[in-house]
């Protein structure tokens, strides 16, 4: 299908997710008041899906930012698609509505369009948002998933979410919640890592097998914070990109972007510089021939920049498996 920056995918449940999300996850070094730019800026220019977390802890910014944007009259609030996500404190069914409505209240809306389990695995309950104990190791909680979703379902029954997914979810984890007696809503997507290195085609084929979106993170490779192995190489310096780019005269973070996007995947873009932003939302001009997503298709390695090794000792760690 031909792609613009107004182009969706019309998810299993009926509702629409905007095929270019803009990323909202900052660093700890980044302030709180650049996220709330950026947002603006994204808004600005284009963007109309936004995606956050609770565990990003600037939701309150980014719902500031989303508000002064309909209050000046560039949006509305039904233009606009924001997503929040379920933290893994929260994973017991009782706590499920309250975490929801921590992220309603952080951002002042009365309704989020898309609410993901943020993980598969559950923390202990509580105020800290990574329980430790005093050699340093999380402390795992026992939650079955299949619960959690009951309470996700509830929260889509009450009006408070539109949509309901998970996100890091493997191909296990994800049949589990399908194959559960008496599913009301199945997950519309699954969020994941996701670009030209960890091209995820054996989860983009189950996905699409059973009408679930998949939505992709890290496209761009990753800023080097503090999570990032700062062995990886960087993405956006890789020559097969740089070449196509130059073939197209775009950055290899456009190609990037719309090689995933041609493969029918949601993106999501993130920067907070705003020539970025606008830079990112600019990928709608142009087609990858096929021998470039081929030539692209080659460049996939299995390599994770998140392989989230803090939480490798959790039983329900995803990342086991193959995909």
């Amino acid at each position: 299908m031909a792609l613009d920056k107004d182009s969706f995918i019309t998810m299993s449940d009926g509702n629409r997710i905007p095929v270019l999300g803009f990323g909202t996850y900052a660093p700890e070094d980044v302030p709180k008041g650049q996220c709330k730019a950026g947002v603006k800026a994204a808004i600005e220019v284009g963007f109309r899906h936004i995606d956050g977390a609770y565990l990003y802890q600037n939701e309150v910014e980014v719902g500031e930012a989303i508000r002064e944007k309909i209050a000046d009259g560039t949006v509305k609030r039904e233009e606009i698609f924001c997503t929040g996500k379920l933290w893994v404190t929260f994973h017991p069914p009782e706590l499920v509505r309250q975490g929801l409505e921590k992220s309603l209240k952080a951002l002042q809306l009365d309704y989020i369009d898309l609410f993901l389990i943020h993980c598969p695995f559950s923390l202990k309950p509580g105020e800290s948002i990574i329980p430790m104990d005093e050699n340093g190791k999380i402390i795992c909680h026992s939650v079955d998933l299949r619960a959690t979703w009951e309470a996700m379902e509830a929260c889509k029954d009450a009006g408070l979410v539109k949509s309901i997914g998970v996100s890091n979810f493997n191909r296990r984890q994800l049949e589990l919640i399908l194959n559960k007696p008496g599913l009301k809503h199945q997950p519309v997507c699954n969020q994941v890592e996701c670009h030209v290195y960890l091209n995820q085609c054996k989860m983009l084929e189950f996905c699409k097998s059973k009408n679930i979106v998949l939505v992709a993170y890290q496209v761009l490779g990753s800023s080097r914070d503090k999570w990032i192995d700062q062995t990886t190489p960087v993405l956006l310096d890789d020559p097969v990109l740089l070449k196509i780019g130059l073939k197209y005269k775009k950055s290899s973070a456009q190609i990037a972007v719309r090689y995933i996007l041609q493969r029918d995947i949601v993106v999501l873009a993130k920067s907070f510089t705003p020539e970025h932003i606008k830079q990112n939302i600019q990928v709608f001009d142009f087609h990858l021939a096929p021998e470039d997503m081929q030539a692209i298709d080659g460049l996939n390695r299995d390599m994770r920049y998140l392989p989230m090794k803090l939480y490798a000792e959790h039983p329900e760690y995803p990342f086991r498996e193959e995909y």
